[in-house]
């Protein structure tokens, strides 16, 4: 089924995906690793998941690997990657994409060649703009505000499965006030907070 921007919130598709990457420019680092997590009807699909390490040329530095876990032996050892980003274009096709601090995410995403069909939605702008009284910027601030844990930060799958549980949060205040389809969604989060 091919969905619109003015699809209704509890028809939509949603894929929300995490990176972990060699550095933070992600105008100029590598994609280590990416994991997406399909959330529909309400749910996520428990059953619906993808993640991958991507085969590197050379591993990324040892600060570095501190911070995501990905070690040397498994970023040489990694999949490949065109076959791994063709898989990853396929499980995103015609959902609507989601990450917190989504154009980091769709900038290397954009650079290993995955642009979704959909525009993505960013929860580190959404959240604040339905929930303007907290005071919660980064994720795991957002996490610790709704008891949301994520025993792996950093790992790209935990983190796209604790950012999907923030998706749902987000759709249920969404809807709580009156947010009703992905276009009203998206211009919410483009100007940063609820207008009635």
């Amino acid at each position: 089924m091919l969905f619109s921007r003015k699809t209704p919130l509890g028809e939509a598709q949603w894929v929300v995906v995490d990176c972990e990457t060699s550095g933070l420019d992600a105008r100029r680092d590598r994609l280590l690793s990416v994991a997406a997590v399909r959330v529909r009807d309400g749910r996520i699909a428990l059953d619906q998941a993808f993640a991958a390490v991507l085969r590197q040329a050379a591993p990324s530095a040892e600060a570095n690997i501190l911070v995501h876990g990905i070690g040397g032996e498994a970023q040489l050892g990694g999949r490949e990657p065109a076959e791994a980003l063709r898989e990853l274009r396929e499980f995103m096709a015609e959902s609507f994409p989601v990450a917190f601090h989504a154009p980091f995410d769709a900038e290397v995403l954009r650079r290993a060649g995955v642009e979704p069909a959909k525009r993505w939605i960013d929860l580190a702008k959404a959240l604040p703009a339905l929930f303007p009284e907290r005071k919660a910027k980064q994720l795991d601030d957002w996490l610790a505000a709704f008891a949301i844990e994520c025993p792996g930060r950093h790992d790209a799958l935990a983190d796209a499965w604790a950012t999907a549980q923030l998706l749902l949060v987000c759709l249920a205040e969404a809807r709580r006030q009156a947010v009703t389809t992905v276009e009203a969604l998206q211009a919410l989060e483009g100007a940063g907070r609820w207008m009635a």
